[in-house]
């Protein structure tokens, strides 16, 4: 749901009613994964989507009915085989999809406008609502942000909301949607509740350091992928807005005093261009040690030896030289800067997404590296 905040949070200025369609367990070789969704409007106008176009024309008729009806109802959606007409994943894959309405009249309604606008405003936070347990907790939601404070919940039940509330502060604080497991009365024992918890956080940052022409076609690419992106250059002359339209930021600065007080975390990628040791080897020696996603450095092969000789001499251990990704990208064979671009942003989402970076065609590997979410019985059906 959160993955359409834009523009669902113009419906809810304009203060239209909706059902949103969102994926909560997937299995097997599923189009998209948890939190993906579809919403649709009295008038039937549909955005976003939860399969690529598989089961679209169900899960609007699903939406439709939760609209008339005000029923939240779980329905999954498997291969659909010989039956040319029959509902299904061409994929051979299973999701589980929650359809909930959202009326002027809802109780759900209050706390979903406060994190699809929450979402909409690039701010963290993380709803939580019931996929699997009693009828009467399923068109409820609890809103979590960073700090601790919430808004909504699950009725008179203070000790499940104090429970969700911690599950979904510890998949917002890893940027992460999925379900999980508790209690009814949040603990672990009694009746099961699965809880579908979704986490809106800021893009995740990629920083581009040497202001040059490769550095302008990856800023492209990494505004395309969903990056925050930062391009950092000592030399005022190359660093500058006019030359790199699209990057969020333009810093003027020796790379790795800028990389001392900027902000990091497990998501950030930092792509090394400049190839110049002066700029590289201070540096990468404090990038190695950051605990961030991905540490990238162009330049030969012959730079990369002489580039690792001189970060071992400034006391870089080789687990933490092992971390470098150089010479960056893969083996695309690539020549302009929009190739060599198009290379280092494959080999961050392999590095993200588990991925091997081989052909597919005669590949026995996943096509999909995302690690499974046990799917979750029916609540519910519509006829």
């Amino acid at each position: 749901m959160l993955d359409i905040a834009e523009e669902l949070n113009r419906w809810v200025e304009q203060g239209r009613d909706f059902a949103v369609a969102t994926v909560v367990a997937v299995g097997g070789s599923a189009p998209r994964g948890p939190g993906a969704a579809l919403a649709v409007d009295a008038e039937g106008t549909a955005i976003g989507s939860v399969s690529g176009g598989c089961v679209e024309g169900a899960v609007h008729e699903l939406c439709e009915q939760a609209l008339r009806d005000g029923e939240t109802v779980l329905e999954r959606f498997g291969y659909s085989d010989d039956d040319a007409f029959a509902v299904g994943l061409t994929c051979g894959g299973v999701i589980d999809v929650l359809v909930t309405p959202v009326r002027a009249a809802d109780p759900v309604r209050p706390v979903v406008a406060s994190a699809i606008g929450a979402a909409a405003r690039g701010e963290a936070a993380a709803v939580a609502r019931i996929v699997s347990g009693p009828r009467e907790l399923t068109g409820r939601a609890l809103l979590v942000r960073p700090d601790g404070s919430r808004e909504g919940g699950f009725g008179a039940r203070p000790e499940l909301d104090r429970t969700v509330a911690a599950e979904a502060r510890a998949l917002l604080d890893a940027g992460r949607t999925g379900t999980v497991e508790i209690g009814e009365q949040g603990s672990r024992c009694g009746a099961p509740l699965t809880v579908l918890v979704e986490s809106s956080v800021p893009p995740p940052r990629m920083i581009v350091f040497g202001a040059v022409d490769f550095a302008s076609a990856l800023v492209r690419v990494g505004k395309f992928l969903g990056h925050h992106v930062t391009v950092c250059d000592a030399r005022p002359v190359f660093a500058t807005p006019a030359r790199f339209p699209e990057a969020d930021e333009v810093v003027v600065e020796w790379p790795h005093r800028y990389l001392e007080r900027t902000d990091v975390d497990a998501r950030t990628v930092l792509c090394v261009l400049t190839h110049d040791a002066k700029f590289d080897v201070p540096l990468l020696k404090l990038a190695l040690r950051l605990p961030v996603a991905y540490v990238g450095a162009m330049g030969s092969r012959r730079t990369h030896l002489d580039r690792a000789a001189r970060l071992r001499e400034a006391g870089l251990t080789e687990p933490e030289l092992s971390r470098l990704r150089s010479p960056i990208g893969l083996d695309l064979g690539a020549r302009t800067p929009e190739e060599t671009a198009l290379s280092i942003a494959s080999e961050i989402v392999a590095e993200r997404r588990g991925g091997s970076g081989v052909s597919l065609t005669g590949a026995h590997t996943p096509i999909h590296h995302e690690p499974e979410v046990k799917a979750v019985r029916r609540i519910g059906s519509v006829a």
